[in-house]
């Protein structure tokens, strides 16, 4: 029986001892990350050979071949905070709803008649200027380019989304360099540090392969036991050209999978070939019935 594989792989990433990620802690054994937003996985073997060489034009007499490895990568096309801190092993915080962060900002205004340098278009309904942080507004020329004279003298009105007693002229176009204070509980703070790198998982990917003799496709599950997660990370910002990818690269090691612990594999790939056919009967999604379940549009035209 022969296959073909063209389909992407959906992952999910288990722990392999407990780990705390944020605030959550994941038990031994829970799914920590699942993926299925990926755009290509890949599964490459290697080993390295070395040959006994000898003889009239010292050919090749015997090989040995060691040094295997394995490494799965997948290329997601999103990425979540725990994704991220699963990837290059940051630290993920996110505080309690009574804890406040601050966030920098940057804004462009133009300051009033009254002299006045209004930000609250810039600013959340509950936001405020940060008061106690550097704050900056800068001259800009007639071109919208920073002319590097700092407007001096300015304070943050009771409102805290003004900035008034500047000596900028009236009308003049400012650059404002400023804080504001987050629930913390609203904000995913990754914090990347030297010594904390990505750790080693047990990995399941579902996929699914063709057989060629019939056109079906059989679900096929590849279990990693224990991998390790490469901490290399490349984040490409740009406005033009394809989105960034995040692509997880793990070298595969020995492990014993969940059912097993009398011998140590690097990789296994099961086929399911007893599949029935799904169940292709459609139901109109827009169907009338007898209820009182709609949950949107309560306050129509009607009244009702």
């Amino acid at each position: 029986m022969k296959f073909g594989v063209r389909e992407i792989c959906d992952v999910v990433f288990k722990a392999k001892d407990d780990v705390k990620i944020g605030n959550t802690t994941f038990k031994k054994g829970q799914p920590v990350l699942y993926i299925d937003t990926a755009k290509t996985s890949t599964v490459e073997g290697a080993a390295t050979t070395v040959y006994a060489t000898g003889g009239k034009g010292n050919t090749r007499l015997i090989a040995w071949e060691g040094e295997k490895t394995l490494t799965f990568t997948v290329e997601d096309a999103l990425l979540s905070p725990v994704g991220f801190a699963v990837l290059s092993g940051a630290g993920l915080f996110k505080g309690a709803e009574q804890e406040e962060v601050h966030v920098h900002m940057t804004s462009t205004a133009q300051v009033s008649e009254a002299g006045e340098i209004d930000l609250t278009d810039a600013l959340e309904a509950e936001e405020k200027i940060d008061t106690t942080a550097p704050i900056f507004a800068i001259k800009m020329d007639k071109y919208g380019d920073m002319e590097g004279t700092v407007i001096s003298g300015l304070t943050v009105d009771e409102t805290g989304k003004k900035l008034t007693g500047g000596t900028a002229a009236k009308g003049a176009a400012v650059f404002v360099d400023y804080y504001v204070i987050k629930k913390s509980a609203n904000v995913s703070e990754l914090q990347i540090d030297a010594g904390n790198f990505a750790g080693s998982y047990y990995v399941e990917a579902s996929t699914l392969f063709r057989e060629q003799s019939t056109g079906t496709d059989r679900p096929a599950e590849i279990t990693l036991p224990n991998v390790k997660i490469q901490s290399n990370f490349t984040f490409t910002m740009a406005s033009t050209g394809d989105p960034s990818t995040f692509t997880f690269t793990m070298d595969a090691f020995p492990g014993y999978t969940l059912f097993d612990k009398t011998k140590k594999v690097l990789c296994v790939m099961q086929v399911v070939e007893d599949v029935e056919a799904k169940n292709t009967a459609s139901k109109s999604v827009m169907e009338h019935e007898n209820t009182e379940a709609i949950d949107e549009a309560q306050t129509d035209s009607t009244g009702a």
